[in-house]
């Protein structure tokens, strides 16, 4: 491997062993300081992804490497350039999403200095990445290019680690950066034995285990739920890849076995899919679990549940509640569960399912009682999506689940937060579609919902949906540039009520002012002129007529935004009487 000079050495360096490592993608944000690692990726196999902003270019990478399961590279040119990734690298480090951000620097004499375009970059993102360093000042040294090569594949594995996250090298370069020819700085002799190029894969190869619980802990567990009267599966939102490796068919089989119902979040990638023809997939217990006899032997696997309600019953329930975690991390916020297991969660239950004997301690009417009341619920929020009904009195958790249940099989669906997301955990009805449904709901912004979005769709040729509210539409609107700029296409439902319609949900609705101009904060956009600065087909539509539009959409070509607009208020209203039919048995 030769170079022109040292800049360039160590950008070529760097990016060769993170292709050996296997880094199969990068997105590159433009910058003067990261020029040695800019074209270093642009003459390397990965695959490039272009953006025009750092923080559109972090959340889509977030995106790719949330529906891969592996990790997606961030370059970026210092100063704030690297703190415009922030947002992205926190939400990473709360969801367990596989990152490797390189930020670009001056050298570090530089610092504190007045030095135009130099911060303090310096463990930057602080507790939010699951490992740091600082690569050496580029050099023809073969030691220092020892170094630089065990860095870069140390750096890479970490992503990937338990838990995986985000992972920061700071990378500091002198000019030149671009690759000039300067004499004597990378002699030929050097580049004839550079360190690692005879090498076959990574410099450094890092041989990871499965977490994994003993065989008391296995026995415990099983025992518990043969022994249970009111057993009961809760699956949260699952770590990436969607279904965290858990087998479907073993948690169907354990839920078969203990008479035990599922209670899956819209995120644990066990509400969709073939399974949920065999086995007691519940997806409506946002609308009933508190009116439920409690359960006594819980189960629960993933992230704590989008659902308030669910949360509130698991804490008053007096049951013995067992969390399974690979990283034994506590994610259970109401502090009322009774046993932590340090394990895999698909080996785990899968160990656990081979355990299990019979039923014969449940109550034959927990089930049914469960199956009764999810039955109710969907007969309610059906009746609520008839073309009368939408017409009349329309609310935005018709929409969603209508994008739920007519999205393509299979099919890539994201959905922002705030509104969306609770609208899809209640009325997104359980389907055996092969359906990824994926949120940013490690830190629960609005921010880089486009661009997470579109960078989940860049990994998979499956169509793409992305669900999202007005505001957290505005918020990101330079994502859009991705639908060109990287070859993304996506049907978008915005869901339009001119606001934060969630503050609706709380009690601040009452007092008004400061309500509707310091929380709701209608903002009166006109979102076709957006649409059509981005070069993206825009649709208003009522939403009765929301089914055929959005069929229509998903087969066609290209991205078109679906604009439905509701009234925030109203909306809020028709989930509260939905929620009393669902209760009062209509």
């Amino acid at each position: 491997m030769t170079a022109p000079n040292r800049a360039t050495l160590w950008g070529r360096v760097l990016v060769d062993e993170l292709s050996k490592a296997g880094l199969e993608a990068v997105c590159l944000a433009p910058g003067s300081r990261s020029t040695p690692l800019t074209v270093a990726f642009a003459e390397s196999d990965v695959r490039v992804f272009s953006h025009l902003d750092e923080r559109s270019a972090a959340f889509f990478a977030l995106g790719r490497a949330r529906r891969t399961g592996e990790p997606t590279a961030l370059v970026c040119t210092s100063g704030t350039a690297a703190a415009n990734f922030h947002p992205a690298v926190i939400e990473a480090s709360q969801a367990r999403v596989p990152l490797l951000v390189l930020t670009a620097d001056r050298p570090a004499e530089l610092r504190d200095s007045g030095a135009n375009q130099t911060v303090d970059q310096v463990k930057l993102y602080g507790d939010a990445v699951r490992w740091y360093a600082e690569l050496p000042d580029p050099e023809a040294d073969q030691r220092k290019v020892r170094s630089l090569r065990t860095t870069a594949a140390r750096a890479l594995a970490e992503t990937t680690g338990v838990p995986p996250g985000p992972v920061h090298l700071n990378c500091p370069l002198r000019k030149p950066l671009e690759p000039t020819d300067v004499p004597e700085a990378v002699p030929d002799e050097f580049a004839e034995t550079l360190a690692g190029a005879g090498r076959e894969g990574p410099f450094v190869r890092t041989e990871r285990g499965r977490t994994t619980a003993d065989a008391d802990a296995v026995d415990r567990v099983a025992s518990a739920l043969e022994d249970a009267e009111r057993p009961l599966l809760v699956a949260g939102p699952a770590d990436p890849p969607a279904v965290d490796g858990i087998d479907p068919d073993v948690v169907a089989a354990i839920a078969t076995a203990a008479a035990a119902p599922i209670f899956a979040d819209p995120l644990s990638g066990l509400r969709f899919g073939p399974h949920v023809d065999d086995a007691p997939v519940c997806g409506g217990y946002d609308g009933y679990a508190d009116a439920l006899p409690a359960p006594d032997v819980v189960v629960r696997v993933g992230a704590s549940p989008t659902s308030k309600r669910l949360r509130n019953a698991l804490r008053d329930a007096e049951a013995r509640q067992f969390l399974v975690d690979p990283a034994g991390e506590w994610r259970e916020a109401t502090f009322t569960a009774t046993d932590l297991v340090t394990a895999e969660p698909g080996p785990f239950l899968a160990s656990v399912a081979a355990e299990l004997d019979a039923d014969a301690g449940t109550d034959a009417d927990w089930l049914e009682s469960v199956r009764e009341a999810e039955a109710r619920h969907w007969r309610v929020c059906e009746a609520a999506r008839t073309d009368d009904a939408v017409a009349s009195d329309p609310f935005e958790g018709a929409v969603v689940a209508a994008a739920l249940d007519l999205a393509p099989d299979p099919a890539t669906v994201f959905v922002s937060n705030s509104m969306p997301i609770r609208d899809a955990d209640r009325f997104g009805r359980p389907r055996s579609a092969a359906l990824t449904v994926l949120a940013n709901r490690g830190a629960s912004g609005i921010d880089g919902i486009t661009s997470t979005a579109l960078g989940a769709g860049s990994a998979t040729d499956d169509p793409l949906v992305l669900v999202t509210g007005d505001l957290a539409f505005y918020h990101d609107a330079n994502g859009l540039l991705a639908v060109d700029r990287c070859g993304v296409d996506a049907t978008v439902v915005l869901l339009d009520n001119d606001g934060g319609g969630i503050f609706h949900k709380l009690p601040i609705e009452s007092f008004d002012p400061p309500f509707t101009d310091q929380f709701k904060t209608p903002h009166g956009l006109e979102f076709d002129a957006l649409a059509e600065f981005y070069d993206v087909e825009f649709e208003r539509v009522a939403p009765a007529d929301f089914d055929e539009a959005y069929e229509r959409s998903l087969r066609r070509p290209g991205t078109q935004v679906l604009a439905v607009g509701f009234d925030a208020e109203a909306s809020h209203r028709r989930r509260e009487e939905l929620e009393r039919r669902v209760r009062d048995g209509e």
